[in-house]
């Protein structure tokens, strides 16, 4: 992806310490940056999933709806394509917003890399190590078929930290994945790259993924032995969301499952394309997709409760939905997965991985440290 020039670059990063709202996004195998930007206002907080229903505009909402991490609509009074157009709607927006003026002709610098280390610490070691053992006491018990146990790093950023290079970077690295720079005053800014659609389409054609079991990738090769254990974690998933689509569609086809490259990780991958009875309804179908098994786990109601109570901290937007919501015209809307939240000079990593009964803790642990490398190696 080629950069806008340096002052707009430099005004995008003003915009994610400011009172704006925005999301700037880039969907897969293409190299067109698109901006949505709500010039004043608040954004539309949104009760339930439910209440999308007819609704316009670019969706963030967390794993688990609290009153500090609300689900947010950003309200699209512009939605722009590629860097020209983009570069004329937002110095339309300084005129009257002096204050996002950037003060630098030119970059800090902007290659960041070799600044930014990152090693897990014996406290978080420590803190995965616990929430492991809570959580395959239950699967081992029968009580579960599957969890998701996610963990947490935390990050100094280096002086200079620019978000649109490290989405930039994000962009160039991984071409098969949604790559998404959001921020609003409600959620904070969260930068990801992800692989896996919970929703996309237009009138009465939709589609949607299953997405689970993961391996790493061997040089250029895809891998093709796949564990028992990952074929029964996308079977789990596949089977639910099959069962749901049921619910709202018909005419239902299916591709997969089939090893489907994310950065360097694989996953197993199913589509499924079908006929959405009523596009009116899309909220309604994202309140029973959400929180898929893929990030939650089976049963899916006493999983969400378990890992709510268990997993030792709250995922805010990860693991939530994160994407364009227009279902008269076209919807794309996403897992956000391998994401990053940015505080200041300090930024939250997260990842996660399904567990079954014979899951190992270093095994689920290296899953964790690979998945937050697909972060770490934009930065």
């Amino acid at each position: 992806m080629n950069q806008p020039s340096i002052y707009i670059h430099k005004l995008i990063d003003n915009l994610t310490r400011s009172t704006v709202n925005f999301a700037l996004y880039r969907q897969p195998w293409t190299d067109m940056p698109i901006l949505v930007l709500q010039e004043s206002g608040n954004t539309q907080i949104i009760d339930s999933l439910t209440d999308l229903n007819g609704q316009r505009g670019f969706l963030l909402a967390p794993f688990r709806r609290t009153e500090q991490h609300p689900i947010v609509l950003i309200r699209p009074t512009h939605v722009e394509h590629d860097w020209e157009a983009i570069s004329e709607t937002l110095t339309r927006l300084v005129q009257d917003r002096t204050d996002l003026i950037p003060t630098q002709t030119e970059l800090p610098f902007s290659k960041t890399a070799s600044f930014i280390t990152q090693k897990a610490s014996d406290k978080e070691w420590e803190n995965y190590r616990q929430a492991f053992e809570r959580f395959i006491a239950p699967l081992q018990q029968k009580q579960f078929q599957k969890l998701v146990l996610s963990r947490r790093t935390f990050l100094e950023l280096p002086d200079g930290f620019s978000p649109l290079t490290s989405f930039i970077n994000a962009c160039n690295n991984y071409p098969r994945m949604m790559i998404s720079l959001c921020h609003t005053p409600e959620t904070g800014t969260w930068l990801g790259s992800t692989p896996e659609i919970i929703l996309s389409g237009h009138g009465t054609q939709w589609h949607t993924v299953s997405l689970a079991g993961t391996m790493p990738m061997q040089g250029d090769i895809i891998p093709t032995d796949w564990s028992d254990k990952n074929i029964r974690e996308q079977a789990f998933v596949s089977d639910y969301i099959r069962r749901t689509i049921k619910q709202f569609g018909n005419k239902i086809t299916e591709k997969g499952p089939y090893p489907a490259r994310a950065g360097q990780l694989v996953h197993l991958k199913t589509d499924f394309n079908f006929i959405l009875k009523d596009a009116s309804q899309v909220g309604n179908i994202l309140y029973e997709l959400h929180p898929t098994p893929a990030v939650c786990g089976l049963p899916k109601n006493e999983t969400y409760e378990f890992i709510n109570e268990n997993e030792g901290y709250d995922r805010r937007y990860y693991a939530g939905i994160i994407g364009w919501l227009d279902p008269e015209e076209d919807t794309s809307l996403y897992v956000n997965l391998r994401c990053m939240n940015i505080e200041g000079k300090r930024s939250t990593l997260y990842a996660g991985g399904g567990i079954l009964s014979s899951s190992t803790l270093e095994s689920e642990w290296e899953e964790t440290r690979q998945k937050l490398n697909t972060m770490l190696s934009i930065l």
